[in-house]
């Protein structure tokens, strides 16, 4: 059983109409990633995926900056949508977020404008930031969702909303 959506403010996006199979969209909103106090990503030329019940997920390029920060986790996933993941660990100096991001080597047709570049789980990180917005992390531990203000929920992902 799905919940009820919460209405949206003025401003503000409902996940709930976001389409399935999920959009992508050019975004050029400032996305900025801090970890070990450090800001480790920001960028204009990121992507968001938008998909129901969700709140955005933001993908980001691996810049030769950024990639400094990337190494190779263990694993991987499937999407449905998007194909086959890798997952990367996030390391600053000796503080590491353990698969912390992930990204599509090859993503699907629909999905190529990601390929190279990586969503990050916020809730894995100091901070995320959408133009100068902390987002709050999508809840539960599998989805990497960012919240921000310009977003009404409910959203998948916390208990309970497996079947959304």
């Amino acid at each position: 059983m799905h919940p009820k959506p919460v209405p949206p403010k003025p401003g503000q996006e409902s996940v709930w109409d976001y389409p399935r199979p999920p959009a992508i969209e050019r975004c050029h909103a400032r996305l900025r990633v801090v970890f070990a106090g450090q800001t480790i990503a920001d960028t204009t030329d990121g992507y968001r995926v938008l998909e129901t019940s969700h709140p955005p997920v933001y993908y980001l390029p691996i810049t030769e900056e950024f990639s400094q920060h990337l190494g190779p986790a263990g694993g991987g996933s499937f999407c449905e949508w998007k194909g086959a993941a890798r997952y990367f660990d996030i390391r600053v100096g000796d503080l590491v977020a353990e698969k912390a991001a992930w990204g599509y080597d090859d993503p699907t047709a629909r999905f190529a404008p990601i390929a190279g570049f990586v969503a990050i789980y916020p809730g894995k990180m100091d901070a995320c930031y959408v133009d100068d917005e902390r987002v709050t992390p999508q809840p539960g531990g599998f989805y990497g969702g960012w919240i921000t203000s310009s977003v009404a929920g409910p959203f998948k992902g916390g208990p309970g909303s497996m079947g959304w």
